[in-house]
C-alpha cells in the first residue's frame, strides 16, 4: 500500500512538483472553513459508522478512526489543535491529524466519499444551525416590539406618506409594522430549511459510489430528511446558499428602513422619540451632540449584505455544473453575512429596548397638517349619502378655509364651517378629534385599538 505522508498533499502522489507558494496563499481556505471543524468531524463519525453497517470496514477500524476523529475535536475545542495551510482546508487538516493518530487506518475514512459531498454537506449542516439561530434571534426582537406595543397603544402619532403628515394613527400600529416584517423574515429563514434538509453526502464527486452505501442512514443521522436525487446536482448546487443570502439581505433592507425611519423620528425637526446614551455617541467639537452612530451603522451594513448576495449570484452566474474552486469563496460570503445580520438584529433590539417616544410631541405634531380631514370625507359619506369624490372636494374646501385662517380643523367653528356645507352640524367637531380619528379605523389590519390588541396577542401566542 502506497504510504500517506503527513506532511504532503494529500494528492502528492500524483502531482510531483511542491506547489507554489502562492496557490498555497490563495489556494487554501482554513483560515474560514475551520469554522466547519464540528460538523466535519460528526460528518466523518456517522461515514464510519454507516461504512461499518455496510460491512465495508471492520469493527475495528471503525472504532479506532471514531476514537481519532474524537480525539481531534477535543483538541481543536482546547486549542491544541495545529491548522497547517499546506492542507488547504478544514477537512484535509482534520484527516491529516488522522493519520497520526491512528496510523495508515486512517485512510480508510475517505472510502466512498469524495471532498466534494464532505464539504457541501458539513456546509448544509453549518447553515441549518446558522439559519436557526437568526430565527432565534428574530424571536427576541420581536417580544421587544410587542413588549413596546403593549405599552403605547393609545399613543397617538402623526402616520407620514412622503415624509409628509397623513392621518393620524397609534405608535403601536407603527412598531407592530416591524413585526410582521420580521415575521416575514422568519417565514423566509424557515422556508429555506426545506431546501437544507436533504443531505449529500453519499454522491461522492460527482457521479456517486460503487459501494454499497445507505445514504438513508446518514440522513438521518446527520438531522437531514432524505438524501438529495441528483449526485452532479448536488455538487453544484448552492441554490441554499444564495438562499441565506438573499434572506439576509432582505432582512438587513428591513433593518435599514427601521433604522432610517428612527434616525428621522430622533431628530432635531421631528423629536417623536429619545435614543438612550447606551446607543448613542457624542461629537468631537460639539459638546451638545448626541447622534444616532448605531443607527447609521445598522443602514451602513446592509449594503455588505447586498455585496454578498451579489457576489455569489456572479461567482455562478457563468460556472456549468459540478464542482469548480470558484464555490471556494461562498463559505466566506455566508459566514460574513451570517455575522453582520445577527449583530445588527442584536444592536437594533438593544436600541428598541431604551427607546421612549416623545408622547406628547407626537399627538402635537398629529395634531396638525389636517390630518382628520380624511376622517370628514368618509363622514359625508355615511352619514350624508356623498360621493366620496363629492366629499373629498368638500372637504379640500374646508381645509383650504381653515389654511387661509391658520387654523386647525379642530379650531373651526360649526358656523365656519356649515358656509362651506350647510348639511353638516356640530357633530362633525368629534370627528377632528386625533384619538377618535385612530379608534375608529376598525377595518382588519387598521390602527383601531381593539385591532392592535389582537394582534399583539396574536403574536404573543405564536413566540413563546
Amino acid at each position: 500500500m502506497v504510504k500517506n505522508k503527513n506532511n504532503t498533499a494529500i494528492w502528492s502522489s500524483r502531482i510531483n512538483q511542491d506547489v507554489s507558494k502562492l496557490f498555497l496563499k490563495v489556494g487554501n481556505s482554513i483560515n474560514v472553513d475551520k469554522k466547519l471543524f464540528k460538523e466535519d468531524i460528526l460528518g466523518s463519525i456517522v461515514h464510519t459508522e454507516m461504512l461499518f453497517r455496510q460491512k465495508i470496514i471492520s469493527f475495528k477500524i471503525k472504532n479506532k478512526i471514531i476514537f481519532g476523529l474524537n480525539k481531534i475535536e477535543k483538541e481543536i475545542l482546547k486549542d491544541k489543535f495545529e491548522y497547517k495551510s499546506k492542507f488547504e482546508d478544514i477537512h484535509m487538516n482534520i484527516e491529516k491529524r488522522l493519520f497520526q493518530i491512528i496510523g495508515e487506518e486512517a485512510g480508510y475514512i475517505h472510502t466512498a466519499r469524495s471532498r466534494n459531498d464532505q464539504v457541501i454537506t458539513d456546509f448544509k449542516m453549518w447553515t441549518t444551525k446558522a439559519t436557526e439561530k437568526i430565527c432565534k434571534n428574530l424571536d427576541n426582537i420581536i417580544k421587544t416590539i410587542l413588549k413596546i406595543s403593549e405599552k403605547n397603544i393609545e399613543t397617538i402619532m402623526p402616520g407620514f406618506t412622503h415624509l409628509k403628515n397623513a392621518q393620524a394613527v397609534s405608535f403601536a400600529h407603527y412598531t407592530m409594522a416591524y413585526v410582521e416584517m420580521f415575521n416575514r423574515d422568519k417565514k423566509r429563514f424557515t422556508y429555506n430549511l426545506e431546501n437544507l434538509s436533504e443531505c449529500p453526502l453519499g454522491v461522492a464527486a460527482l457521479t456517486g459510489t460503487s459501494f454499497n452505501i445507505d445514504r438513508n442512514f446518514t440522513s438521518k443521522k446527520l438531522g437531514f430528511k432524505r438524501p438529495t436525487n441528483n449526485s452532479i446536482d448536488t455538487v453544484a448546487d448552492r441554490d441554499f446558499v444564495l438562499d441565506f443570502l438573499y434572506s439576509v439581505s432582505v432582512c438587513s433592507m428591513h433593518i435599514s428602513r427601521i433604522a432610517e425611519e428612527l434616525i428621522i423620528w430622533n431628530s432635531d425637526g421631528f423629536n417623536l422619540i429619545n435614543l438612550s446614551d447606551k446607543v448613542v455617541t457624542g461629537s468631537s467639537i460639539m459638546p451638545q451632540k448626541k447622534n444616532p452612530d448605531l443607527l447609521e451603522y445598522l443602514r451602513g451594513k446592509t449594503g455588505s449584505t447586498y455585496g454578498n448576495l451579489f457576489s455569489m449570484l456572479t461567482i455562478l452566474k457563468g460556472l456549468p455544473i459540478s464542482y469548480f474552486k470558484d464555490l471556494q469563496d461562498d463559505k466566506e460570503l455566508l459566514f460574513k453575512s451570517d455575522k453582520i445580520l445577527n449583530d445588527c438584529i442584536s444592536i437594533l433590539n438593544e436600541v428598541l429596548k431604551n427607546l421612549k417616544p416623545n408622547k406628547q410631541q407626537m399627538i402635537n405634531l398629529a395634531s396638525i397638517g389636517y390630518t382628520t380631514a380624511t376622517d370628514l370625507a368618509d363622514y359625508l359619506v355615511k352619514n350624508h349619502s356623498m360621493p366620496f369624490r363629492k366629499a373629498y372636494q368638500t372637504t379640500a374646501s374646508i381645509v383650504n378655509f381653515a389654511e387661509r385662517k391658520n387654523k386647525k380643523l379642530s379650531e373651526l367653528n360649526i358656523e365656519e364651517i356649515k358656509k362651506i356645507e350647510p348639511k353638516l352640524t356640530i357633530e362633525i367637531l368629534k370627528i377632528f378629534n386625533v384619538k377618535n380619528s385612530v379608534n375608529s379605523k376598525k377595518s382588519y389590519g387598521g390602527t383601531s385599538f381593539d385591532n392592535i390588541k389582537k394582534m399583539i396577542m396574536k403574536y404573543k401566542k405564536m413566540i413563546k
